[in-house]
């Protein structure tokens, strides 16, 4: 009879287009599951791989960088990069291709970094281009620039934690003990699970004179010192000191880049020669291409890229009569030749992420290097402990070297030697450890004097060490004093250029050129944006969203309006329509979120078309209160693109509508009631962050619903939810009032 197969004798039946494989379900909560396989990815991603330290290095680059200095790199000749690549591989498991770009973005010959860390020869590409790609490893050479040994010299003084590495071969740091604030000066981005982190570079002079400024003084303005980021691509800041403060102070914001040009009247041109630290070349040839084709810049005759050896170089030939000056202010408005940077300075303390400001991250890392000034003083203030212990043992034996020799002469096993001194002369075994193994041509009175002569200087030294250990004062000296140092040895002057009073006036200019025609602006629920001339709108007017999204409303307007972005972060955004490319019915648009910069996980609420500001936004909170605001609060007279404090954050808002003149508007609860009453109740507010004042009278766990304009709300009985006085409770829906409509959320009255 032949053998059942295994399966069938336990009953288990095969698992269709599996090989090899019996597979079951396991009923497991949502919670578990997350617990056991994702938590523990998620917190791999952001502590291991995608967030900065306060040195403001990631695992990868001091893996990297650590490998180096054990290659002797630092103060060696340069190596072929595939060695080192092939030697981080000993610390760093994720592959070569990962180590190598590591290596290239920390080069110099890339030019990410304001003071690069690895001294390059041979092509590394650019970081200012897209295309330019890189040599692989085996034909380029490396090794550790100057800079680093500020970063390795404290190394080998036991002022950081050691740790096994992957395969607990050999150690490898948790930390570089940096000599300056390195988290400020060079810029990282990162990109984990549920949080992000996009640290700019600072000068280092202006960090090393901030950071000694605030150890003295710690209300002392960094502003004053650290006016502004600084970037290896050079390029004109434009500064805002309202945006700038808000970027120190909580480590959020944004700011403004441009490149910068030159005219030259000989051969009617422009030559670019720095663009901002975000965007490349190819980009803004791309994009001024695109520009050309669509008509809407027809001064440039050609644009190419002569970037050489010499640096980067995009020429623009002009067309007879074009205005230089207004053509560059139209690429500014259109291109990526001005772009904003994202602010995020997030960074892990102590293995938890926390966004800081500028002033908070200083302090932080003072504290830190604080502790490994006095890990460095601790550790050689054990070694001359040491030294001094040995030193003692050799001054006893000075009074009679013959018993020394004699002792050793007359012991006959060599195991006994060393506790026949300790019994002799009356020192321990390391001091007769060090006595035995003195070199016969040493047993002299001028070498044992001369060693001995040491131990008051020694003596001294440690009282002093001991002194330093004790005083907050002495070891914040030594830091200022490495700050000094440091400063005077590296530092560069600036090279991106602070406009502190940039001509905000030359954007009406560019706003007469930009052309004016009529557009369908469509917004979706989950803050997509669409601009459609009618041209394209009469070729398909079916539009195309999102699996999910739907239209919020549509608004036909014209290429030069403006949009006020509403968040859930109490902030307002500012753009212009002509800022977006015109698009077509089956396009998803742009994301607001991302087209405008916004914080991570910043959502959009509702989007305002201010026209010529005037009238009202209306906003109804949640604990059924009601702010009437001038829309003549959002006209700035600056470019500013991000107005904070846009309304107030005591209630979460549930409604925001914008009114040409006062209207009657319907008010629901939670609960099922409902209300109507003229806006013209409420009493304007001219401060943005206003909490309102009180429209409906709540019942308990109920809560504002929404509100609507009373022609869009679908109310048949008008009469019987009007009130006079505010607040007021309301009443109670009819099932007439409750008939299913679409209820737009079309902005206009």
């Amino acid at each position: 009879m032949p053998r059942k197969r295994k399966d069938e004798q336990t009953g288990k039946r095969e698992v269709a287009g599996v090989m090899g494989l019996r597979g079951s379900v396991e009923e497991q909560p949502i919670t578990e599951t997350l617990e056991i396989n994702y938590m523990p990815y998620a917190m791999s991603v952001i502590v291991s791989r995608a967030i900065p330290e306060i040195d403001g290095f990631k695992p990868s680059h001091r893996k990297l960088l650590y490998t180096m200095y054990k290659m002797g790199l630092l103060n060696g000749g340069r190596t072929k990069s595939a060695n080192i690549v092939g030697q981080t591989m000993r610390l760093n498991p994720h592959g070569d291709a990962a180590i190598y770009d590591t290596m290239v973005r920390l080069s110099r010959g890339y030019g990410a970094l304001l003071h690069p860390f690895v001294d390059s020869k041979g092509n590394f590409g650019k970081v200012y281009s897209r295309d330019m790609a890189y040599a692989a490893s085996r034909y380029t050479e490396a090794k550790l620039d100057a800079i680093c040994q500020e970063l390795f010299r404290d190394m080998d003084f036991d002022t950081v934690d050691m740790v096994d590495n992957y395969d607990g071969t050999m150690k490898e740091p948790t930390l570089m003990p940096t000599t300056f604030p390195n988290v400020l000066v060079s810029a990282n981005t990162g990109i984990a699970v549920g949080m992000a982190s996009n640290i700019c570079g600072f000068n280092l002079q202006e960090v090393c004179v901030t950071a000694i400024a605030r150890m003295k003084n710690p209300d002392h303005d960094i502003l004053e010192t650290m006016p502004a980021p600084d970037f290896p691509t050079g390029g004109e800041l434009l500064y805002d000191p309202m945006e700038m403060r808000t970027i120190y102070k909580t480590g959020r914001g944004s700011f403004k880049v441009r490149a910068k040009w030159r005219y030259l009247k000989e051969g009617n041109l422009i030559e670019i020669y720095e663009i901002p630290y975000t965007t490349t070349a190819e980009a803004i040839l791309d994009k001024v291409s695109e520009l050309i084709r669509a008509g809407k810049i027809r001064e440039i005759g050609d644009m190419r890229d002569e970037t050489d050896l010499s640096g980067l170089k995009l020429t623009i030939d002009l067309k007879r009569g074009a205005d230089p000056e207004k053509l560059m202010q139209k690429l500014f408005r259109q291109t990526t030749l001005m772009d904003s940077y994202p602010c995020n300075f997030n960074i892990l303390i102590a293995g938890m992420p926390r966004v800081m400001g500028v002033g908070e991250i200083l302090e932080e890392w003072t504290a830190w290097r604080s502790q490994c000034v006095k890990r460095r003083v601790y550790f050689q203030l054990g070694k001359k402990r040491e030294k001094l212990h040995l030193l003692k043992g050799l001054e006893r034996i000075l009074l009679d070297i013959d018993k020394a020799i004699a002792i050793i002469r007359e012991t006959e096993l060599e195991a006994e030697v060393i506790p026949n001194l300790m019994i002799g002369f009356g020192i321990d075994q390391v001091q007769a450890e060090f006595v035995a193994e003195i070199k016969l041509r040493n047993i002299n009175k001028e070498y044992i004097l001369k060693r001995t002569a040491e131990t008051g200087d020694l003596e001294r030294e440690i009282q002093d060490l001991e002194e330093t250990l004790k005083s907050d004062r002495r070891i914040r000296n030594i830091i200022i004093k490495e700050l000094e140092q440091v400063s005077k040895k590296f530092g560069q002057p600036r090279k991106t250029e602070i406009l502190y009073h940039w001509d905000a006036a030359s954007g009406d200019e560019v706003e007469e050129e930009t052309p004016d025609y009529p557009v369908t602006a469509f917004v979706s629920r989950e803050g997509y944006f669409k601009k459609i001339p009618p041209q394209s709108l009469r070729a398909s007017s079916e539009q195309r969203f999102k699996e999910g999204d739907s239209l919020s409303f549509s608004r036909e307007t014209t290429n030069r309006a403006e949009i006020l972005v509403f968040t859930d972060r109490f902030q307002c955004y500012k753009a212009r329509l002509s800022d977006f490319d015109d698009g077509k019915a089956s396009q998803l648009g742009d994301y607001l979120p991302t087209k405008l910069a916004m914080e991570p996980g910043e959502n959009v609420i509702q989007v305002v078309f201010p026209g010529e500001y005037a009238g009202w936004v209306l906003f109804f909170f949640e604990n059924g209160k009601a702010a009437k605001v001038p829309m003549s609060a959002y006209d700035t007279k600056s470019n500013r693109r991000k107005l904070t404090g846009a309304y107030s954050d005591k209630s979460p808002v549930r409604t925001i509508l914008a009114l040409e003149a006062d209207e009657a508007v319907a008010v629901y609860s939670t609960d099922g009631r409902a209300m109507i009453f003229s806006t013209a109740q409420l009493i304007p507010k001219t401060t943005r962050a206003t909490q309102g004042v009180a429209v409906l009278t709540l019942r308990k766990k109920a809560a504002l619903d929404r509100a609507a304009c009373l022609g869009q709300s679908g109310i048949v009985n008008q009469a019987r939810y009007k009130c006079r006085s505010l607040p007021a409770a309301g009443a109670v829906l009819r099932p007439e009032d409750l008939e299913e409509k679409q209820i737009t959320l079309d902005l206009e009255p």
